[in-house]
């Protein structure tokens, strides 16, 4: 019987990803957004001439060279289920930090839009982690990485909170929207966002725990850097402006990020 050329060679190319330790030309490090769209400006944040490598289904790829390092940047679509495809097969070919940049809601009332949250450890409301670990396994970020998120937030004086975020596998009812289809939330959400945010949540988004349970998994690092697009204590409405206040300070804090932690490791001198 023939079979799909799967790959679990390391230096192999990737069934989805349709990269290979070649074509990453050995980078260590890659960004992972969500949105295939934030690819290549984020790219093109670390090296103007960042080269486009690949794109399949929600993985788009491009290959940036800083200070004679590569860093990779390839989006994960939303959620664990995709997330967790990426996050395999990139560690198959020999990818080590990982730095999930995306948007995210706040809870908190104090958080503005356009400030940064650095998700400390995420709440396992996601399907995906479980196949890869028990729930009481914790889904925390790797914290000498997420320092240096913070250190490069620091530097530039960015406005950021480090926090815990909620990880939901879904964008309405899990994180409690009654503008979908049926204006009905499952009793197991409601009020769960009050709950969450008495508890000190910061924030949701769809893909940290998922990310962070892997990587530690797997003996890798991760952190994760997210723009506030929308406070939903004050409202549900996101706006352009918004987003790109978020962007343009994800962009600076992620290379500074990558340019401390290359540093740290003496990469870069």
């Amino acid at each position: 019987m023939s079979k799909l050329p799967l790959s679990t060679d390391v230096v192999g190319m990737q069934y989805h990803l349709h990269l290979s330790k070649e074509t990453i030309e050995n980078a260590e490090y890659a960004l992972v957004p969500g949105d295939p769209g934030r690819v290549e400006s984020l790219a093109k944040a670390f090296d103007p001439n960042a080269k486009f490598l690949a794109s399949n289904r929600e993985y788009t790829s491009y290959l940036a060279n800083f200070h004679g390092q590569k860093v990779l940047v390839c989006s994960t679509g939303i959620g664990g289920p995709s997330a967790s495809i990426a996050v395999e097969e990139l560690a198959n070919i020999g990818i080590r930090y990982f730095l999930r940049i995306g948007t995210t809601g706040a809870i908190q009332p104090h958080i503005k839009v356009g400030d940064l949250i650095i998700t400390k450890a995420a709440v396992r409301l996601d399907g995906a982690s479980s196949h890869y670990a028990p729930l009481e396994y914790p889904a925390v970020a790797s914290l000498r990485f997420t320092c240096d998120v913070v250190d490069a937030a620091e530097d530039l004086k960015i406005p950021y909170h480090v926090g815990i975020t909620v990880t939901s596998d879904t964008f309405y009812p899990g994180q409690e929207r009654y503008d979908n289809h049926s204006h009905y939330v499952m009793r197991r959400f409601q009020g769960s966002l009050e709950e969450w945010r008495k508890l000190n949540v910061t924030n949701y988004e769809m893909e940290a725990a998922t990310l962070f349970t892997m990587t530690n998994v797997f003996g890798l690092h991760a952190a994760c850097l997210c723009g506030v697009i929308i406070n939903r204590t004050i409202s549900e409405h996101v706006d352009a402006a918004a987003l790109e206040k978020a962007a343009h300070h994800w962009l600076q804090v992620a290379v500074r990020t990558i340019y401390l932690n290359m540093k740290r490791r003496g990469l870069i001198s």
